[in-house]
């Protein structure tokens, strides 16, 4: 049996057949991959910026091009379709052109946090087996080279280590080395590749914590992650060709990957990343980079907010902020709108397991904006509010919320029985969070 079959439910297994037919019907699931994506704008915007850290830029062509070369050295060192490659990396360019070579050769990304270290590392390495992983040195006083070198011989499965702006030791694999650019019209070259990923198959594993002591992988096929993507970026950012998403927020875990990356690139845009949040630098990087949208949790806003109170740079051509963690006062919205003059803060509700189920809209009043998580924007998801007698919650009634629909997790990476606690009978994804829908359908996360 293929082990990601054990490890996680099919799509038909999770859904049931109905929904997924209703899901391609109704154009929810394109059925289509990140890699022809990135074909797509490199050859129609080859010379746009795809990404930049203020270190190292890249635009589409050349993003292409070194993430297929690295996708071939993959190949070359064993890593096969359906392995999973881990990543722990800070806000760095390199981290995208993983996330491309990874999904171009159909193996499932697995992002880490850079807070993690040994008990966590090992505990995700070891649960995904991951067959390769990339690293970097120390950053931020701790060296995480060290750390992975000490860890590989915990996790049998671990068979390539590749170090990404550090020096190599041993067997280990040079990042610049390995991504070297490649010629892309050597046509049988490129056909080592295969067809593009299975977007059924799963894509990437997001681990979480949570407050239960060891973490969990929510598991995402393409068709699972990009219904989420495009709804982000038609009905939330406006994504225009031309923007360019700011991206403070860790790219090792789903806010910064998903909101940050993915949807800026599902439709040829930018996307410029921080390496570690100071809202002073922040500032200086929207201005430097023209950035159009952010998202982030709660806190980077209010001291972004501080932090423009005492700056005069240029924040015009910022439009939207997504947050989401906690409700802000109006009157913090208000000033938000007078010091980013173009743009206003959104707050969401959502997490790894389903990525966003309801969201604030550029019209709602401020008031629902700062108080609120919004409402359900997007056609083919379902929510509603359990009490614990198992009855729906009527408006202004708190319960537990509950999701149902295209944007969900397939379940957790092999752990059947954490997947069958959360998801029920009837495919209700239970996030054991508690909230209040008004009589207008806006959440209120208590």
């Amino acid at each position: 049996m293929n082990p990601v079959a054990r490890a996680v439910p099919t799509v038909e297994e999770r859904f049931g057949k109905d929904a997924v037919s209703r899901f391609r019907k109704m154009g929810w699931w394109k059925d289509g991959s990140l890699a022809s994506l990135l074909d797509r704008w490199a050859g129609e915007v080859p010379t746009r910026r795809a990404v930049s850290d203020g270190v190292l830029e890249l635009d589409y062509q050349t993003l292409r091009s070194r993430a297929y070369g690295l996708g071939q050295r993959l190949l070359a060192l064993g890593v096969k379709r359906g392995d999973r490659v881990a990543m722990q990396l800070p806000n760095w360019t390199e981290a995208i052109v993983i996330y491309h070579a990874v999904s171009r050769i159909g193996c499932v990304l697995v992002p880490m946090m850079m807070i993690y270290r040994h008990a966590e590392v090992v505990q995700m390495l070891t649960n995904s087996g991951a067959s390769a992983a990339f690293a970097t040195g120390k950053f931020r006083s701790f060296d995480h080279a060290a750390m992975f070198r000490e860890i590989a011989g915990k996790c049998p499965e671990l068979k390539t280590l590749l170090m990404v702006r550090e020096q190599t030791e041993g067997e280990e694999v040079d990042f610049e080395q390995a991504s070297a650019a490649v010629t892309l019209s050597d046509a049988e070259s490129l056909a080592a590749f295969g067809p593009y990923a299975d977007p059924d198959a799963p894509h990437m594993i997001i681990y979480t914590s949570g407050t239960e002591s060891t973490s969990k992988g929510c598991v995402h096929t393409w068709n699972t992650f990009d219904f989420s993507l495009q709804g982000l970026a038609s009905e939330i950012f406006d994504v225009r060709p031309d923007d360019t998403m700011f991206v403070p927020s860790p790219v090792g875990h789903s806010t910064g990957l998903t909101h940050g990356v993915a949807v800026p690139q599902s439709r040829g845009a930018g996307v410029h990343l921080q390496e570690i949040w100071e809202p002073h630098e922040a500032l200086r990087r929207i201005e430097a980079y023209r950035c159009t949208a952010s998202a982030s949790a709660t806190p980077f806003v209010r001291m972004a907010i501080d932090a423009a109170r005492e700056s005069s740079h240029d924040l015009s051509s910022m439009r939207t902020w997504l947050c989401s963690g906690a409700p802000v006062p109006v009157s913090l919205a208000e000033e938000f709108s007078r010091l980013f003059p173009n743009a206003q803060m959104l707050q969401l509700y959502g997490c790894s397991e389903i990525m966003m189920m309801t969201c604030c809209r550029r019209g709602d009043p401020v008031e629902m904006r700062a108080a609120t998580a919004g409402r359900i924007v997007l056609d083919g998801v379902e929510g509603k509010l359990v009490m614990e007698d198992g009855q729906v919650a009527g408006p202004g009634v708190e319960g537990e919320i509950l999701y149902r629909g295209p944007g969900a997790m397939l379940g957790y990476w092999n752990d059947p029985q954490r997947t069958a606690s959360a998801v029920d009978a009837e495919g209700w994804y239970h996030t054991g969070d508690l909230g209040v829908f008004d009589e207008n359908g806006y959440l209120r996360v208590s």
